[in-house]
């Protein structure tokens, strides 16, 4: 067997060059240091595409713990946004949701930007529609509608997101007369058969929501956290300037990821009884350093969802997004190789 020999490396000088001119620009002082990992050093070698950092959730394989978040719903540019989004979902093997359906309940106009399950494959793929909405079509005695879309769309569930704040605060927003609760468990009466994701939109649930979540028959809570976009004060800034000050507060109610993991946590461990229950934990994830951090601390199987940083990424040309999928994929590779989490003190 030949021997490995060292790399011709024609910019060597070049490279010590630039360590020269750089050095006074790359120090990181102890302030600026991410204190919540461990870096384990001599306890691994790079990763590479076999190093696995895949699971199985929502009875899919996915190959990274990356949920594609609920997003576009409507927009202008949604085609070309979720054609990219699915096609990276399929390449990396992510899980997808998709932004609110409500207008496929009535009619396909906008159908094509939705009809994504050839692109997608065999990834998770989930249809979305509002609370509201679920309520008025449970009053209707019309929920048969909600299946015929899901059928239409060949998705594995749906994601109903919880949003009363944002419902009150928004100009045309609808009036929710029933608890949320309530609603959530007519549907699955309903539909028992149909895999269910429950999700907050931008200021996450409160431990009483949460116990009671996690008591239902649902497949996944994504915690929709506080800390990404908050579509509480989206709506707010979308009213008069009397209004917006009227509201502002309410904008700023909500709970941040790592706290409902705690309230979780407390939870189970009150109830002695491992749940089957899965967790997409969204908002304020801003990259896959913030993602392997809570996904290592979940007590149960759990992914992270990202919705902006896609988002800026799927405006335009494949490629952009792809590159930046794939930094974050291998990225949370390099996490998982060499970080360990600090028990907190």
């Amino acid at each position: 067997m030949d021997k490995l020999k060292p790399k011709d490396d024609a910019r060597a000088h070049l490279r010590k060059q630039d360590h020269i001119n750089l050095a006074f620009q790359s120090q990181i002082t102890s302030g600026q240091l991410d204190e919540r990992f461990y870096y384990e050093p001599i306890l691994a070698a790079h990763p590479d595409q076999s190093l696995d950092i895949g699971l199985d959730f929502l009875n899919k394989r996915m190959k990274a713990p990356i949920w594609v978040s609920s997003m576009t719903g409507g927009a202008q540019m949604a085609q070309i946004i979720n054609q990219n989004l699915a096609q990276a979902a399929k390449e990396f093997g992510l899980g997808m949701g998709l932004g609110s359906c409500r207008h496929l309940l009535y009619d396909d106009q906008h159908l094509s930007d939705f009809d994504l399950r050839k692109t997608i494959g065999d990834q998770p793929f989930y249809a979305n529609l509002g609370i509201a909405q679920i309520e008025l079509e449970v009053k209707n005695g019309s929920l048969h509608k909600v299946k015929e879309m899901l059928q239409k769309l060949q998705v594995d569930g749906l994601i109903i997101h919880i949003n009363p704040l944002q419902e009150w605060i928004q100009p045309e927003g609808d009036l929710i007369t029933e608890r949320p609760l309530d609603t959530i468990k007519r549907f699955i009466d309903y539909s028992p058969d149909i895999s269910l994701i429950i999700k907050e939109v931008g200021q996450g649930f409160g431990p009483r929501s949460i116990e009671e979540l996690l008591k239902l028959p649902i497949d996944a809570i994504d915690f929709g956290a506080a800390g990404g976009t908050n579509f509480s004060k989206l709506e707010m800034l979308r009213n008069s300037l009397e209004r917006q000050d009227i509201i502002a507060p309410l904008a700023k109610i909500g709970h941040h990821a790592e706290e409902m993991l705690n309230w979780i946590k407390e939870i189970l461990q009150a109830d002695s009884r491992p749940s089957p229950m899965s967790l997409i934990i969204s908002g304020g994830i801003q990259n896959y350093l913030d993602g392997y951090y809570l996904v290592e601390q979940s007590p149960l199987k759990a992914i992270y969802g990202q919705a902006s940083n896609f988002l800026q990424h799927a405006r335009g040309d494949y490629t952009i997004l792809q590159n930046f999928v794939s930094s974050q994929v291998d990225g949370y590779r390099l996490a998982k190789s060499f970080l360990t989490i600090k028990p907190k003190k």
